[in-house]
C-alpha cells in the first residue's frame, strides 16, 4: 500500500536486530471487554432507497382505493403496488441483514489482538468504516469489497499489513508452558499404566 514503505523483516530473519525499529507487541489473548459503542448511523443510501420505496407502495396502494379507476387502470395500479411494496420489503431484509452482520463482525475485530492498538489510538471510526464496507462486500458488492481490503490494510488486518505497520503478536507463552505440562503429565500417566511383561513367560508360560 502507497506511503507504508517495504515490510520489516521477520524477526527471525533479522541479522541485526538492533538495526531494526521496534516492533509494537501484541497480547496474542486479544482485547478484553466489550466492544466500544457503534459510532456510525444506519446506511444511508441503503435506508433513502427502502423509504422511497415505501412511500412510492404507500401511494400506490391509496390510487387503488380511487372509485373511478376502471378495471384496466386498476390492474395496472395494482401490479404497479406490487412491485414497490416487494422492492421495499427485499431493502429492508437488506438493511437488516446488513445491521446484523455489522454487530457481528463489530465485535470479533474488538476482540482481535490489532484492537489493543486500535484503542490506544482511538481508530474507532476507522474500525467502523472497514466494517461497513466489508457488509457491503459480503453482500455482493465488489467496489465495496475494494474499499474494505484498502482499510483493512491501514488497519493491520493482514499480516503483510501487521508486517509494515510493524506490529507482532507475542507468543502466548503461559498458554504454552500449559499445555507442556498437561502433555507430559498425559505421556507420565500413560506410562504408568503400562505393565512391563517378561517376554520368556509371555512365550512359555510355564
Amino acid at each position: 500500500m502507497g506511503g507504508m514503505g517495504p515490510p520489516p523483516k521477520p524477526a527471525e530473519n533479522r541479522r541485526r536486530r538492533n538495526a531494526t525499529a521496534a516492533m509494537t507487541q501484541l497480547p496474542a489473548a486479544g482485547r478484553t471487554g466489550e466492544p466500544p459503542r457503534w459510532p456510525l448511523l444506519d446506511d444511508v443510501d441503503l435506508t433513502t432507497r427502502r423509504d422511497m420505496a415505501m412511500r412510492k407502495a404507500d401511494d400506490a396502494e391509496l390510487a387503488l382505493l380511487e372509485p373511478s379507476l376502471r378495471s384496466r387502470a386498476k390492474t395496472n395500479a395494482q401490479k404497479k403496488a406490487d412491485s414497490t411494496r416487494a422492492e421495499a420489503t427485499v431493502l429492508d431484509a437488506q438493511l437488516r441483514a446488513q445491521k446484523q452482520v455489522e454487530a457481528e463482525l463489530w465485535a470479533e475485530l474488538w476482540a482481535t489482538p490489532q484492537a489493543v492498538v486500535w484503542e490506544r489510538l482511538g481508530w474507532t471510526r476507522e474500525v467502523a468504516q472497514y466494517v461497513r464496507w466489508k457488509g457491503r462486500a459480503e453482500a455482493g458488492d465488489l467496489d465495496a469489497g475494494k474499499e474494505a481490503r484498502q482499510i483493512g490494510d491501514r488497519l493491520g488486518l493482514t499480516p503483510l499489513a501487521m508486517l509494515r505497520l510493524r506490529w507482532e503478536v507475542t507468543a502466548d507463552e503461559v498458554g504454552e508452558q500449559r499445555d507442556e505440562r498437561k502433555g507430559r503429565a498425559t505421556r507420565s500417566s500413560t506410562r504408568s499404566r503400562l505393565k512391563i511383561v517378561d517376554p520368556d513367560a509371555a512365550a512359555g508360560g510355564t
